[in-house]
């Protein structure tokens, strides 16, 4: 048995495997260490025994990494928004021009959201699609509101709240348009 494990490969199976070739005493004392390494808690008499009866299988040690708990990131209550004005548009920031790339952003969503819908299409499918579309970038005009000031006005429409659209004017101003059910 012992001929069998440290039997030395030949030229052609060296080549083959690339493998350097080595003298049995080198192969037998890597075996050896490679033993000791694998099987740290068996002595090396009954390695010898364990050899000679079966096949070995092997011990694979690894040292345990600690698992660190993954802390859940809780999102900022709108308290904490509304304090740290996350959604505010600083006032330099409050520019038409800035806003139009976004129209044309925009105009492209429409374009392609319209363009699956053919001439033939039913009127309520093209409704569903416009209604679901998102308006962020659209130029918006009020016709009809509860405070007659909010009529008329004309814009750019950059961010939408439950009750609230705000529009950026082409005088650079910022509206807040309250939407009424």
């Amino acid at each position: 048995m012992k001929s069998v494990i440290y039997r030395a490969f030949s030229q052609k199976e060296a080549k083959e495997y690339d493998v350097q070739h080595q003298e049995a005493s080198q192969a037998e004392a890597f075996v050896r260490a490679f033993l000791k390494r694998s099987m740290p808690h068996m002595s090396q008499q009954a390695c010898e025994d364990q050899l000679q009866r079966k096949a070995v299988v092997l011990e694979y040690f690894t040292r345990r990494k600690r698992k660190e708990k993954k802390k859940k990131s809780k999102g900022l209550s709108a308290r904490q928004r509304r304090d740290l004005r996350l959604f505010d548009i600083k006032p330099e920031q409050q520019r038409y021009s800035l806003f139009l790339p976004l129209h044309e952003l925009w105009k492209q969503y429409i374009r392609d959201l319209c363009n699956g819908l053919k001439p033939d299409t039913q009127p309520q499918m093209i409704q569903a699609k416009l209604l679901k579309a998102d308006l962020h970038g659209a130029i918006i005009s009020v016709t009809k509101s509860k405070c007659p000031s909010y009529v008329g006005v004309t814009g750019i429409l950059l961010q939408e709240t439950k009750h609230v659209f705000k529009i950026i004017t082409k005088e650079d101003r910022l509206k807040g348009v309250a939407m009424s059910g």
